[in-house]
């Protein structure tokens, strides 16, 4: 910001001093050094503010790929979590089966359907808690892939304004060019 700024007052003062040294009509010389000090106060302008405008956008890059790393991470560690509950509910159903077929060989009567029947309460309680805990976890898995849908569309979006932007400086650029020319001659 500091080297922008010195190169704006540079031109500026190179500027005012070209127009007041037209108007004199001042030696060819003097007139020469004072178009080259322009010329270069122009040059270094440019090229701090180029430089200023990466900075920005390098920066933002930066923070972009930062926050995708980071969701990929909560999103690769929700993935695991949602494996695991469904491998633990896939295990306590071969149990239940298990057990089901278990009561149903051992004995019959009263005892039997007593037991079955807080077994299967209890089975039935444990079933729904993990259906409920696979849901939770189903829908963090899905809040996180929409998170990198939404941080890769915005990045193709800052792709895009970037690109826009190099065409917009390079016809100022052009167009600058075209002035400086017509200046000379």
């Amino acid at each position: 910001l500091i080297l922008f700024a010195d190169a704006y007052r540079e031109v500026r003062k190179y500027s005012a001093v070209h127009v007041n040294e037209k108007a004199a009509n001042v030696n060819a010389n003097t007139f020469d050094h004072i178009q080259m000090k322009l010329f270069r106060a122009q040059r270094n302008l440019y090229i701090s503010g180029f430089s200023l405008f990466l900075w920005l956008v390098l920066r933002r890059t930066v923070t972009l790929l930062t926050q995708l790393a980071k969701r990929m991470t909560s999103h690769a560690a929700l993935e695991m979590q949602v494996n695991d509950a469904t491998e633990a509910a896939k295990k306590y159903m071969a149990e239940n089966e298990k057990l089901r077929e278990t009561l149903s060989e051992k004995g019959s009567g009263k005892m039997k359907e007593s037991a079955e029947a807080a077994t299967d309460e209890k089975l039935k309680k444990e079933v729904e808690r993990l259906k409920a805990e696979l849901q939770k976890m189903s829908d963090a898995l899905q809040k996180a892939n929409d998170e990198v849908t939404a941080v890769k569309k915005q990045s193709e979006g800052l792709k895009r304004e970037y690109d826009h932007l190099m065409k917009e400086y390079e016809r100022l650029q052009v167009g600058h060019s075209g002035l400086l020319y017509e200046r000379n001659v």
